[in-house]
């Protein structure tokens, strides 16, 4: 069966995250157009897209306190309103470079217990990638049984249909080029991690911290965390970190299977 191939754009990759319901259009333009570029080459590849929802969602839900449940439920709706904006601007850019994505919105299916993730469906997923289609997820609200309301990210949604699904391979491109001994934009010393062996990890986890902008989810820390689990869990799989600022690299990591141009975390 041709290669399954789950990607996601970073919230603060697509979006100011400093500055409220701020995108960075030529940014998503330009990984349009680099997705679209990649399945001309393998167009037996088939791809899961996933996306942020930088300062869109992510601010709104800092407001409200909705990921660890709502005192005012006006703010889950507001919140779910925000995210489904920037899916609407990245699906439409993502159509207009001829990636045929078909969005799908994870707070219409999705159960949660305590923060985790314990149902989404998977029928509206499975379904479009027979067609030949791309599913396109995001960072959303979801309802949770013991909290109320949640916020589940691309990495949580990505964790929960890898299982079902069971990608080759998972691109999280971001701002950075990967994961580093110390932030990079404050310490002229930190070092690139090319591998982290989830089999081996011990000291790296330490290193990394949260994110610049406001990250409801936990930034850097909880998304490494999602992926070692993952990758003990579904040894086959491969997670690459990226920089999505850094023109080309996300269509040659799509294009080649052994290109790391950032961290891979392997088992």
């Amino acid at each position: 069966m041709a290669e399954l191939v789950f990607v996601k754009l970073g919230g603060s990759l697509i979006t100011d995250k400093k500055v409220e319901a701020t995108p960075r259009p030529e940014v998503i333009g330009r990984l349009a157009q680099e997705i679209r570029a990649a399945l001309d080459k393998h167009p037996d590849m088939r791809l899961v897209l996933g996306h942020g929802s930088g300062s869109f969602g992510h601010v709104v839900a800092q407001r409200y306190q909705v990921q660890t449940g709502c005192t005012d439920w006006r703010g889950y709706a507001e919140t779910g309103a925000a995210a489904s904006r920037l899916n609407r601007l990245v699906t439409d850019t993502l159509l207009a470079a001829g990636v045929p994505v078909v969005s799908l919105q994870p707070s219409a299916s999705a159960r949660c217990r305590g923060g985790s993730l314990i149902e989404l469906s998977l029928y509206p997923i499975q379904k479009t990638l027979e067609q030949g289609l791309v599913p396109l997820v995001y960072g959303d609200v979801a309802l949770d049984e013991l909290w109320g309301s949640t916020i589940i990210s691309t990495e949580i949604i990505f964790s929960y249909l890898a299982y079902a699904l069971l990608p080759q391979r998972i691109i999280l491109a971001g701002e950075v080029r990967g994961v580093y001994s110390a932030d990079p934009r404050l310490n002229r010393e930190a070092r690139l991690i090319p591998v982290i062996r989830a089999s081996q990890m011990n000291g790296e986890m330490g290193m990394l911290g949260g994110s610049h902008g406001v990250d409801v989810t936990g930034g850097m820390l909880t998304k490494v965390h999602l992926m070692v689990d993952l990758v003990r869990h579904l040894p086959g799989l491969r997670v690459y970190l990226l920089s999505g600022l850094e023109p080309g690299l996300l269509q040659q990591a799509l294009e080649n299977p052994d290109f790391n141009p950032g961290t891979l975390i392997a088992c």
